[in-house]
């Protein structure tokens, strides 16, 4: 893949993740989705380590939608290892998450997440919010160049 025009889907919920899936495909999202179930993964994705060496690190997702509650390291520890480094510090970040917490969405925000979305429960509304997700991120939003 040599394109940035893919999303890097940051889930360990199979069943969060067939949704997100199938929320974009039903909207016609044609961008590729790269899934990585747990925040080590992420960050050996992203900076091209451990299983994932030897991957071009300059190939960045277009955006990343990073869960919180992730099994290994947390989503808040891998957005703030994300802003901390120069190569992956502007790539948006929206924490896509089932937590209702006020600190995690201070915290978020406080470590750099770009958007903060709280999962609905309700099909319907996942689907309509992950639609909503893609048009902005991936068809609106411009970005910075790297």
């Amino acid at each position: 893949m040599t394109s940035n025009q893919f999303i890097l889907l940051v889930e360990d919920n199979p069943d969060d993740e067939a949704l997100t899936l199938r929320a974009l495909q039903k909207h016609l999202v044609k961008n590729p989705v790269v899934v990585v179930r747990d925040g080590a993964e992420a960050l050996d994705y992203l900076f091209g380590t451990g299983a994932h060496e030897g991957r071009d690190i300059s190939v960045l997702p277009q955006v990343i939608l990073l869960d919180l509650k992730l099994p290994k390291v947390d989503g808040l520890e891998v957005l703030q290892r994300l802003r901390a480094e120069e190569s992956t510090r502007y790539v948006p970040v929206v924490v896509l998450t089932s937590s209702d917490e006020q600190r995690d969405l201070v915290h978020s925000y406080r470590f750099g997440a770009n958007s903060y979305v709280r999962k609905p429960v309700e099909f319907g509304e996942f689907t309509e919010a992950v639609r909503q997700l893609g048009l902005y991120w991936i068809l609106l939003n411009r970005q910075m160049e790297r």
